[in-house]
């Protein structure tokens, strides 16, 4: 007989910035649950400026909205991976160039304490200290969690880089997952 596999806690930030943003968002959610993985908690929705590579891409692009979601799965990392990038193909995601609009971008922030680095893979994301647009609706989710910096999501929020980026919570708009 088989053990059966343990849960690991996740947590993925989605993100939309072309077409029905708030459509995008649900939608993928909504895919999200599947035989292997829970949604236990969604984050409020932040509407920020275009992150580019190009100077005035924020000016040039669509704002995007996020936010993050905590779930748990028995998927291995690269299991959840593959999931998260067949959701990304069923809404539509092009990867046409690298930071483009998109209507769906999803990242695995965290897989339980889970530290690695591949070729397809960093965990935890190396992102998470620098975009507002992740460290704020994770620290509503998980605000005790330790960055490999040793910092806490909660400090972490409070740095002027975090703090000097355009972001703003979007009230009233609440996306709905569960039964």
């Amino acid at each position: 007989m088989t053990q059966p596999a343990e849960w690991v806690t996740g947590y993925l930030g989605l993100g939309s910035s072309i077409g029905e943003r708030e459509s995008h968002l649900q939608s993928a959610l909504q895919r999200l649950t599947s035989k292997g993985v829970r949604v236990v908690a969604v984050s409020s929705i932040y509407e920020s400026p275009h992150l580019g590579l190009a100077p005035g891409d924020s000016e040039r692009y669509p704002p995007h909205l996020n936010c993050v979601v905590e779930l748990e799965t028995t998927l291995s990392p690269i299991g959840l991976l593959e999931r998260v990038l067949e959701i990304e193909r069923a809404g539509g995601r092009e990867r046409a160039e690298r930071w483009s609009p998109r209507t769906i971008d999803i990242d695995i922030l965290l897989y339980g304490a889970r530290v690695e680095s591949s070729p397809r893979l960093t965990l935890p994301h190396p992102g998470i200290a620098e975009r507002a647009f992740v460290a704020l609706p994770l620290a509503e989710l998980a605000p005790d969690t330790v960055l490999r910096n040793g910092q806490r999501l909660r400090e972490i929020v409070l740095t002027d880089e975090v703090q000097r980026q355009a972001i703003w919570r979007v009230a009233g708009l609440v996306l709905s997952f569960g039964e």
